[in-house]
């Protein structure tokens, strides 16, 4: 599997464009705007999208979403299906923010832990990771060792727990007990920053390491 990381609107939030180098079948991970510039990537790369996959639904995550899948025509799956808290609210979101207009939307398929996603000939794990949202779900491939982990996870940091049904506690269990068990050699893609991997995140992470 490969991939392009895409940054789209002023959050900076790393939209990933991941692909089976044999079909050059792919996905796209987290929409949340610049679409003109995400279908550009897509051309560069030489990419046939399959499906628009999300992690959760805040709004620099998924503000795109149903307008990249009316362009597309590909289904949407994920996130979890308590993520449909903040899936429903994307119109009020993009006001509060500053965001163009988003629409709500039902995903075509909800995912839940240990569902497996697929495109061209990658197989995608699916963890449901709550703690910065709801209906968080990671998404693992197990060949290529990269994960992408959306808001829950970055290079120094964890995802915020101060918006409505975050749980810090629920937060730091998610990334202990689902994601350091997959190897510290395993590179992971968050929703914002650079890459880094779990091994070392439990090093030096202040908030999740094995020392915190």
């Amino acid at each position: 599997m490969r991939f392009q990381i895409i940054p789209v609107t002023p959050f900076e939030q790393n939209c990933s464009l991941l692909w089976c180098e044999q079909t050059m079948n792919g996905a796209v991970v987290d929409p949340g705007g610049d679409l003109d510039v995400i279908e550009a990537a897509i051309a560069r790369c030489g990419v046939n999208v399959e499906k628009i996959l999300l992690t959760h639904g805040h709004i620099d995550h998924a503000g795109g979403t149903a307008e990249l899948k009316r362009r597309l025509g590909a289904p949407i799956e994920g996130p979890q299906r308590e993520e449909s808290f903040w899936i429903a609210q994307l119109p009020q979101q993009s006001q509060m923010f500053g965001f163009p207009h988003a629409e709500a939307f039902e995903p075509d398929r909800w995912l839940e832990d240990g569902d497996i996603v697929t495109f061209g000939e990658v197989r995608l794990e699916v963890f449901h990771t709550p703690g910065h949202t709801p209906g968080h779900v990671v998404f693992f491939e197990r060949s290529a060792r990269i994960a992408v982990v959306g808001d829950v996870l970055f290079q120094g940091s964890i995802g915020r727990t101060d918006f409505p049904r975050g749980d810090y506690d629920t937060l730091i269990r998610s990334i202990r007990e689902k994601l350091w068990p997959l190897g510290d050699d395993v590179t992971f893609i968050s929703g914002h920053g650079p890459l880094s991997t779990f091994g070392r995140e439990r090093k030096t992470n202040p908030f999740v390491g094995d020392g915190a």
